[in-house]
């Protein structure tokens, strides 16, 4: 797992360095106009999906929706889907559903575009054009390369369909990102620590960081045996905010733009409630190098603050925040 970790900054790098090409094919491609899109996946990818509803409505101004692969396989419904765009998204491109409901999907209108490492697979051969990953073999269970190259194809395809969102820097800015980020695996260690001490875990994000949310915490479930879970932070402060007490470890998920404060809120709630919080944030108008993790001891009492404080003096030095500094995360 640790060195298909290590592949992501060539594989997202060799991946967007194809953008134009890819986009030429895709705008072939699409019907126009264009009524909306269907993304339809499963697991880590069924992640991915998700970020790609966010990125694909914000870009093309049609609505995006998940597709229930059940209502096609098993129930058998016909719908007319002329006019819209059908994305089928797989690592291994073999899960037979996905590869299945594609087909059927495209049997009822749709044109079709399959995400997957594997060119020769049932779901590349079910789509009228894949957008291949050529992340080379993925070993560990737990997906790591190939779903960061996913979530680069969805960009790929929403800047491709949309209104161009962002300029040649920001697109070479990525893998040097992700370089930067595992050079250093201070924030792991200091998460890895939190969350294996803690009884159960949620993470939380909003709107493009949403699906990061739900895809860290099935990666902890699937690598501890945690009971984990993702949230819309939305969603947390309603009635799942309840498990957010002591024996808890929470990770939130921020980034400068509208639903900050959003998520701020519900990492307060949860540190308050007794959670262990682990706030991965971006510090405005700094660039990446400058973003940091922060691990939070929950407050239930002034002296447990304090004990928690001496700490962390102790072992760890601190930022000018007073947070611990353990490593950049944007």
């Amino acid at each position: 797992m640790a060195r298909e970790m290590a592949e992501q900054p060539a594989v997202v790098g060799a991946l967007l360095s194809r953008r134009h090409e890819l986009a030429a094919e895709l705008r072939a491609l699409a019907p126009e106009p264009l009524t909306g899109v269907i993304l339809v996946a499963r697991g880590s990818s069924d992640n991915a999906a998700v970020y790609g509803r966010y990125v694909l409505e914000a870009a093309l101004r049609r609505p995006v929706s998940m597709a229930a692969p059940s209502l096609w396989t098993r129930y058998g419904i016909e719908e007319d889907l002329c006019g819209h765009l059908a994305v089928g998204v797989s690592q291994s491109g073999r899960t037979p559903e996905i590869a299945d409901t594609l087909e059927r999907v495209g049997a009822a209108g749709a044109a079709t575009v399959g995400i997957t490492n594997e060119a020769g697979s049932p779901l590349a051969e079910a789509a009228g054009l894949t957008i291949e990953l050529q992340a080379g073999p993925e070993q560990a269970v737990p997906a790591t390369k190939t779903v960061t190259a996913q979530l680069a194809a969805c960009a790929i395809l929403a800047h491709a369909l949309g209104a161009p969102r962002w300029p040649d820097a920001a697109w070479d800015e990525v893998p040097r990102a992700q370089a930067e980020v595992l050079a250093d695996d201070a924030a792991a260690a200091a998460a890895g620590t939190a969350i294996a001490g803690s009884g159960n875990h949620v993470q939380l994000g909003r709107g493009f960081l949403y699906a990061v949310a739900l895809e860290g915490a099935l990666k902890v479930a699937e690598t501890t045996g945690l009971a984990a879970s993702g949230f819309s932070v939305a969603d947390f402060l309603h009635g799942p905010k309840a498990v957010a007490q002591p024996g808890t470890s929470a990770v939130a998920y921020a980034a400068p733009g509208p639903v900050a404060g959003d998520v701020r809120e519900a990492a307060a709630r949860a540190r308050e409630a007794g959670a262990v919080l682990i706030a991965s944030a971006r510090t405005p108008g700094r660039p990446t190098s400058a973003s940091r993790c922060r691990r939070a001891c929950p407050r239930p009492s002034r002296r447990s603050s304090t004990s928690c404080a001496r700490s962390r003096s102790r072992s760890t030095p601190r930022s000018p925040s007073g947070a611990i500094p353990t490593g950049h995360r944007g």
